[in-house]
This record gives structure tokens, sequence and C-alpha cells, in this order.
């Protein structure tokens, strides 16, 4: 139906039914049709919704092999054409659930907060060779949506509406607007950025304790300054800073007498020596 409505408009269009886990079957169709790709949307979705506590395996790996994979997919089978030609436009589709969280959506949330990721992390990686990327989240009429918002509420959020951004951030134009992420919906269309608070500086040494950061409190959510970062915190020139420091007040003592704490990963990627293998099969 999509492909009779653009060609009915005027313009091209070929079809293809494989999942978007077959991302490079996929973008063979558009290479064997067009001979090029220039604007790659990953927008292909699905729901699988359930609180947290009956959520099943299978309903976790499903949104994330569509969401997460499928988008991998086709960017990773499109990405050597982008770069041979040292052009390319990619939108990967984020959520309100996955920015703000929202209940019963755990799976969906999760792969959908990995679009911002994914889509920070090409936008770097491809910068040089003029691939732009760009993460929406939009709030639109869908298949998806009409399961858990009203009518009365979907025929006032058309998907035409969100199109008009989209052409903005894919357009040859579009030179400076990279790793962005937007809201967009019912007329609305928003930048959305990280902000940093001031945060506390302690000295790094045996009075760093649960106590004195407590003492620091207010400082850690002290957004009176805010940054509004790009990346990580320089935090060897915090280190530096810290060094300098008296020591810290400890403040009161936090104990977890009576709990039990699970630390997973808790070898930090500590791989055993032979030895040290050989040792244990002894003991």
């Amino acid at each position: 139906m999509v492909v009779d409505e653009i060609k009915a408009a005027g313009g091209k269009a070929v079809a293809n039914y494989d999942s978007v886990e077959n991302g490079e079957k996929i973008i063979q169709t558009a290479i064997d049709a067009f001979g090029r790709i220039d604007v790659l949307l990953n927008n292909a979705g699905i729901l699988r919704d359930v609180s947290f506590k009956n959520m099943k395996d299978q309903d976790w790996d499903l949104i994330n092999a569509v969401h997460i994979r499928g988008a991998f997919k086709c960017a990773r089978a499109a990405w050597p054409y982008f770069r041979k030609q040292k052009y390319g436009r990619i939108i990967n589709t984020a959520s309100a659930a996955g920015l703000f969280g929202s209940f019963g959506q755990c799976n969906y949330s999760a792969a959908k907060l990995a679009q911002v990721g994914f889509t920070e992390t090409l936008a770097k990686e491809g910068a040089k060779y003029n691939i732009i990327s760009n993460v929406i989240a939009p709030i639109a009429a869908s298949r998806m949506t009409e399961t858990v918002m009203p009518p009365e509420v979907l025929e006032h959020l058309k998907p035409e509406w969100v199109v008009p951004l989209v052409a903005v951030l894919v357009h040859p134009s579009n030179t400076q607007e990279n790793g962005s992420i937007f809201e967009v919906g019912g007329g609305h269309v928003a930048k959305l950025r990280w902000e940093r608070a001031k945060g506390a500086l302690l000295k790094c040494d045996s009075t760093l304790t649960p106590g004195a950061i407590l003492k620091k409190w207010s400082d850690v959510n002290d957004f009176s300054e805010p940054e509004y970062p790009d990346g990580p915190a320089d935090m060897m020139s915090k280190l530096e800073q810290s060094q300098k420091m008296g020591s810290n007040d400890p403040g009161e003592s936090i104990r977890f007498d009576g709990k039990v704490v699970l630390v997973t990963g808790g070898g930090a990627g500590y791989v055993p020596t032979p030895r040290v293998r050989k040792r244990r099969r002894m003991s």
C-alpha cells in the first residue's frame, strides 16, 4: 500500500518483506533497485507490553531483536555504501518511553533508550564521512499506539506531522544537527539535551565514605550552574582537584547489617591465569 501511494504521488518505490533482523537483504533491495542508498529511517517496531514481574524472556528478547538488532543490522548494511559515497543520513526512532520510562514497558523503554546511545555513537563515527545520524522520539497514530491510546487522541496525532522534521534532518543541507535527540508530535518539535549538575568534589582517600557524599548531597543535585555535555566529565581534571583538597567529613556511618547484596561483574572482567585455574581445581 505504501509503495502504491508513493508511485501514485509520482515517486519511485519497491517493496521488501524481510524482517529488519535481515537488514542486509533490505539494503540490497535498495541497491538492486536504485544503485545507491542515501537515507535510512529505522522505524520498525513492535510492542509486548507487560509488567516487569510478569515479563518472560521472549517478551524481552523479541523487543530487543526488532528495535535494537534490527536498527543495527540495517545501519551496518548501509554503512559501507555511506562511507564510500561520503554521504548518508540516518534517523533512528526512540520513544518517550525510552527517554522517561513507561509503566508496563520496561522492555520497550530499554530498547528505545538504546537508540539514543546507538545514534550518538554513529554520529561520532560517521562525521568525517558526512554521515549524519539523529534520533527522534515521536508520538503519532500507528498500529502500536492504537493499543494504548484512545481514537479521539490519535486522530490529532497524525504521522504526517512527524515527517517534516525528519525531512529537515535528512536533507543534504543539514550538516549541523548530528547526534541530536528530538521530541516530535501534535505540531510540537523540541530538541532535548543532557544536563549535568555542578556536582560535589570530594578528596579521594579513606574519608570518601557514603556519609561524606550525603554531607554534600545538595551539591550533587545543584543545577544552579549546569553544564550541557556531549561527553563524559573530565575525571582526570576532577581527580587532580580532588587530590589538592583536605580530607572529607566522613559524616554518619552507613551500614547494611542484615541485608543481602548481590554484585554482578564484581571481578571487573578479571580472567584468571592458568595457574590460578589449576589451584582452584585442586582446592
